[in-house]
């Protein structure tokens, strides 16, 4: 609704009124899905060769930066893609506000997307010897091997402050009581460490029975608590009459009830119970379909939980 005209400058004064509908839609939840994968192969990986020799891991140093590098370049396209001017990125660099999350954000996020970029080089060119000798690059990162060992403590530092930094952003939204800092933290945390272990279990053919049953584990492990974030948020939620309103979207049939109930049920029930028949029986089939099982399921619960609080009015 136009209130007046200032013929002068011909500027246009509109009253502002609330925005109807999702602003944040699928690209912000596959942006975060992304991140959650790009940041847990990392973690996981860190947690694998801390237990594990290299040899029973044969491709984990260049596979594991190349998964992550892959899924943060999803991750920083779609959100460059959801900016009305992408163009004003620009400014996060070039006039950075040290107080805005976004911000500290986005300069993890490129630092944390360079070092894993060296990291896969390196893994890559010791991996696969003959392509080095062929290769300029190659050659110049010869004698750099030892480079990926000293980058990687600060490559697992990283990982963590980038995968939890969205939580923030989201909790700083006015009005969106159910995006709370401590339970996004924690949620974002869980969900790193279930997109990390089912991604590097659909490239464990090759690794020992141990180094699975150990990716087994942290599935299980992360499943279980992912899905009991959830669910005390979904019965235990009486912050504001707010957080009741959003949850009724879920709740009794809502409009969300039936994506919400088979992402709880694929990605977490049905992989934390699979996850923990593996780690007595192996069955490395079983296990590959709990991983993509479990981030098929993620990727729904994190489009719910995100959607669902926009669907109420500001004002």
């Amino acid at each position: 609704m136009v209130e007046n005209t200032i013929h002068a400058t011909q500027a246009i004064v509109t009253l502002d009124v609330a925005l109807p509908g999702i602003i944040w839609g699928w690209m912000i939840t596959l942006n975060m899905w992304a991140k959650s994968i790009g940041t847990g192969v990392i973690l996981v990986g860190a947690f694998l060769l801390y237990r594990h020799k290299k040899e029973e891991m044969p491709n984990l140093r260049w596979i594991m930066p190349l998964i992550s590098f892959i899924a943060l370049n999803v991750f920083l396209l779609f959100t460059l893609v959801d900016l009305h001017q992408p163009y004003r990125m620009i400014n996060i660099f070039l006039h950075p506000n040290w107080t805005s999350a976004i911000t500290v954000g986005a300069w993890m996020a490129s630092l944390f997307t360079g070092l894993v970029t060296v990291m896969m080089l390196i893994g890559g060119f010791d991996a696969f010897p003959d392509f080095r000798k062929h290769c300029a690059v190659g050659k110049s990162v010869r004698g750099i091997s030892g480079f990926y060992e000293k980058i990687f403590p600060f490559v697992v530092f990283l990982a963590i402050p980038v995968t939890l930094y969205t939580a923030i952003i989201m909790a700083e939204s006015s009005a969106r009581e159910l995006w709370q800092a401590p339970a996004e933290v924690m949620q974002m945390m869980w969900a790193a460490l279930l997109a990390g272990s089912s991604a590097l279990i659909l490239v464990s053919d090759s690794w020992s029975k141990e180094t699975r049953r150990d990716l087994a584990l942290i599935l299980a492990i992360a499943t279980f608590f992912s899905f009991m974030m959830y669910m005390g948020e979904y019965f235990f939620s009486f912050k504001s009459a707010e957080a009741e309103a959003t949850l009724a979207f879920v709740h009794s049939g809502g409009s969300y009830n039936v994506e919400f109930w088979f992402g709880m049920v694929l990605g977490f029930i049905i992989p934390f119970f699979l996850a923990v028949s593996n780690m007595k029986s192996e069955n490395k089939t079983l296990l590959r379909f709990a991983a993509i099982l479990a981030l098929v399921g993620l990727y729904l619960a994190k489009d719910v939980w995100l959607k669902i609080p926009q669907m109420l009015p500001l004002s």
